[in-house]
């Protein structure tokens, strides 16, 4: 190897296919990885401090606007957290129906990841537009499926996109019984046709990549966890919602504006899709258990590039879950209970698409917004991403300059880091030093 590959720095201006604006700079020195920074530089949106001063019920509606791509996670861990504040808990149909819309979150967001942004990594493209061109009945299926969930988030949420039918204790408005039943049919293609896409994906070339991560996620009594459950990792941790700022902190980077997280310390720890499946297999229904072990899987998944695979059993998982709750269906007497206020602070946290979603709120006796604390899942997973690639190039140190960078973008693709939105890539820049 010559000085000048020993000795280089890689640039990356923006990150193509994830949602946002970030970027990547990896410092090699004498043939090691010297730094590695996964550049986040978006300007900060301050939505923790315009939700102070505000009602308690305003907080659903405001924190939605955070993200176009997973907008009812934010409003259901806002509206856990409201009710725990207030001693209220939501359960029976209206638990079902809040299950049910973020089923139809995980699905249009696990789709698009799946369809557009990670499989032309594996396939060898530069977008899902130019997959199609050579593989339009898949990408069509893609399209599809994705449509099915914005179909339900509508249904449910009253649009697809910053759904506004959400209020703390429920809903505005719950469907109708014929309005459900109608969803069937497209749940029923879109449960086969997820079967088919976790096939597809199980086909894939994956790079021999496998560490020992530490896994955290909701693990809930009964259920694969989405809104509910305790905090549980893999290596011993297991929580209730409210210890959540014992164990886990963040912190400044120069280089980022979300903050960075650690676990008990500074430890790292990988949340997502990953996570759940790892912690709580066995809350898969046989279905989707089957479905795995003939993609492949194991009980346990340790190599992060086969988390497509997963995110596609994930979709398969919230097809058979949405169908499960429509067959049981029966209109509630009420869209919603009361949640009156009351002083005191409040803690909620749900399964995003990317991960753990954490938010805390400390409200006065008149509901108004003393205080208010979000982490959300992207900002938990930047170290463990950073850590993947100081640990992921030197096993691809000798390849050329075009494929290094492209096994660095597929890498952080794995974890589908939500920024917000951007779409191509600016090009590599190498800084050789003398």
């Amino acid at each position: 190897m010559h000085q000048e590959d020993e000795d280089r720095s890689f640039t990356v201006g923006a990150l193509a296919r994830v949602e946002g604006e970030g970027g990547l700079t990896v410092k090699m020195k004498g043939g090691q990885v010297a730094d590695v920074q996964l550049r986040i530089f978006e300007p900060p949106r301050f939505f923790e401090a315009f939700l102070r001063d505000r009602q308690f019920t305003e907080a659903p509606d405001i924190t939605a606007r955070i993200c176009g791509i997973c907008p009812v996670a934010y409003q259901m861990s806002a509206s856990h957290a409201m009710e725990n504040a207030c001693g209220v808990t939501v359960g029976g149909v209206l638990r079902e129906l809040r299950r049910m819309l973020y089923c139809g979150e995980w699905i249009e967001s696990h789709t698009l990841h799946v369809y557009m942004l990670h499989a032309p990594d594996f396939l060898g493209y530069d977008s899902g537009i130019h997959m199609a061109k050579d593989f339009p009945e898949i990408v069509d299926r893609g399209l599809r499926l994705k449509k099915i969930g914005n179909a339900l988030m509508t249904l449910l949420g009253g649009r697809s996109v910053h759904p506004v039918n959400v209020q703390l204790g429920g809903f505005y408005r719950v469907p109708t019984h014929s309005e459900m039943m109608a969803l069937k049919p497209d749940l029923e293609w879109a449960r086969e046709a997820a079967l088919q896409t976790v096939q597809w994906v199980a086909g894939f070339e994956f790079p021999d990549f496998e560490e020992d991560y530490t896994f955290v996620s909701l693990r809930h009594a009964s259920e694969y966890p989405i809104n509910e459950g305790r905090i549980v990792s893999n290596k011993g941790l297991d929580i209730g919602i409210s210890e959540y700022e014992q164990h886990f902190s963040e912190e400044h980077v120069a280089h980022s504006t979300a903050l960075h997280s650690r676990i008990d310390g500074n430890k790292l720890y990988f949340v997502g899709p990953m996570a759940r499946y790892n912690l709580n297999f066995d809350r898969l229904p046989d279905a989707v258990q089957k479905a795995a072990e003939a993609a492949g899987l194991r009980q346990q998944c340790q190599n992060p590039f086969q988390g497509i695979i997963i995110r596609s059993l994930e979709i398969l998982y919230a097809c058979e879950e949405s169908l499960r709750i429509i067959d049981n269906y029966k209109p509630p007497e009420s869209p919603s209970v009361a949640v009156p206020p009351k002083a005191a602070t409040g803690h909620g946290c749900t399964e995003a698409p990317r991960g753990l979603l954490y938010h805390r709120y400390r409200i006065d006796e008149s509901g108004k917004i003393q205080e208010a604390k979000i982490v959300p899942p992207t900002s938990q997973n930047q170290r463990i991403i950073e850590d993947d690639l100081y640990r992921l190039i030197p096993k691809f140190i000798d390849l050329p300059q075009d494929r290094l960078k492209h096994r660095c973008e597929q890498a952080i693709r794995n974890y589908d880091p939500c920024i917000s939105c951007s779409t191509h890539f600016l090009d590599l820049k190498i800084e050789e030093e003398d």
